[in-house]
């Protein structure tokens, strides 16, 4: 008996031991394993010759590190799981060839150098880095140049895009790409990126679960963000500025849109932010300022416009009555010229606690709230939108009447459509 339980002991002891001595030789090999880098000089009129080389040399985890200088490349592939660094001074030239670097792998970091001059075309999608069925990728701290598209990235997952001045001279939209591309791909972050001079600063098609923040996006030919059929993504403390179309939103569902500013959208069928047929949504803590429409919004349902600022916009919110259900709370409209329009007299959305500049009623208990129901819908929007050129009546005597014999027997606007509690004050 004592000694089946010897026994028993002593195999417990050594299996315990067996075990122990294989994590403690694990743990070894991994302090002692060692990354290499190979440094890299620019070779004049050499085709890809020198970083191409080098990636053949380096193995998983090692760093390919280029000198400063002027690297001729074009269609240079990456598969290996490595990081390509470069210095200040390091420029990859593509010299409008054809792609720059194209990445179809896992675990590769590009970092710290500058890619410039990349083809185009009609038939082809030339970008200065295409990233192609591929994952964990990190791309920080580039200046792309010059590039037809800058980043494409397509049927990737668990991509970062970050810190990366982009910049382009486009001059239409049928000879220019994007400058941050996402088609068909998950869990894509891009942060803190300036972006110019594309076609769409941003474009995302069929991508989930993915979230851009911390970008400036200004000056591209169409949209600064323009997205669609992409669901569960967060858009959050960006800056769109001065594009010519404003940003775009589509077909999707499950959008947050926080923190961010859309400033300078002005001109013909330009707009801050467009909503189509966007679905179970969120747009909150923004700022409108000084675009033509802060809001368009048109067969979306269910979208929370909260907490958000216009100021100085043409129209502050133009609400398609095709959309149900959209609720606009707590928002601050000052010094719209219209604050809220609308294409029925139906209102099948929900409106309440509000500021509105161009509010006239009082507050005789002090709560903070109006004791009088306010009409945001002016009947001069209504004469404005069949008949433009009546906006040189905009500032005199009979528009005020109009309005204000409006708002006390709506016939035109739609009777339904007020804030039953408007704020006295801004919402802080």
């Amino acid at each position: 008996m004592k000694s089946a339980i010897f026994l028993k002991t002593f195999r417990t002891r050594h299996l315990f031991l067996s075990q122990l001595l294989l994590i403690l030789f694990v743990m070894f090999e991994s302090l002692t394993a060692q990354t290499n880098t190979i440094r890299v000089k620019s070779e004049p009129g050499i085709l890809n010759s020198s970083i191409e080389n080098a990636i053949q040399r380096a193995d998983s985890g090692d760093t390919v590190l280029l000198e400063p200088g002027v690297y001729a490349i074009h269609d240079l592939q990456i598969s290996k799981s490595i990081t390509l660094q470069g210095q200040e001074g390091s420029i990859l030239d593509i010299e409008e060839r054809g792609y720059g670097l194209i990445l179809k792998g896992t675990n590769i970091t590009l970092k710290n150098f500058e890619i410039r001059n990349s083809g185009s075309g009609f038939m082809e999608d030339f970008a200065a880095i295409l990233i192609e069925n591929s994952r964990d990728i990190h791309v920080e701290d580039l200046t792309l140049t010059n590039n037809f598209f800058g980043i494409f990235i397509a049927k990737s997952e668990r991509i970062l895009v970050s810190n990366n001045n982009i910049f382009s001279n486009a001059k239409r939209q049928t000879t220019s790409g994007n400058g941050i591309h996402l088609w068909y791909s998950k869990n894509v972050e891009a942060h803190n990126n300036t972006i110019t001079g594309h076609r769409d600063g941003i474009y995302l098609e069929f991508v989930e679960e993915s979230k851009m923040s911390g970008n400036n996006v200004f000056s591209n030919i169409r949209y600064g963000l323009h997205f669609m059929y992409s669901n569960s993504c967060s858009y959050i403390g960006n800056t769109f500025e001065d594009n010519t179309s404003g940003v775009a939103v589509m077909y999707t569902k499950n959008v947050e849109m926080l923190h961010n500013h859309f400033i300078n959208n002005w001109g013909a069928n330009r707009y801050g932010l467009l909503l189509k047929e966007i679905n179970d949504s969120v747009v909150k803590y923004n700022l409108f300022e000084s675009n033509s429409v802060g809001i368009y919004s048109e067969a979306s349902n269910r979208v929370l416009i909260e907490q958000n600022e216009f100021r100085n916009n043409g129209t502050a919110l133009r609400m398609m009555a095709n959309g149900l259900d959209n609720r606009i709370e707590q928002n601050n409209f000052i010094s719209n010229v219209f604050e809220v329009t609308t294409n029925s007299r139906q209102n099948p959305n929900h409106y309440e606690g509000n500021y509105w500049s161009q509010y006239e009623g009082y507050d005789l208990n002090g709560d903070g709230i109006g004791d009088v129901e306010y009409r945001p819908v002016r009947l001069f929007s209504l004469l404005a939108e069949k008949e433009p050129l009546s906006l040189i009546m905009l500032r005199s005597i009979m528009a005020g009447v109009l309005d204000t014999a409006e708002r006390v027997f709506p016939v035109l606007t739609p009777k339904n459509l007020v804030d039953p509690k408007p704020l006295m004050q801004p919402n802080q």
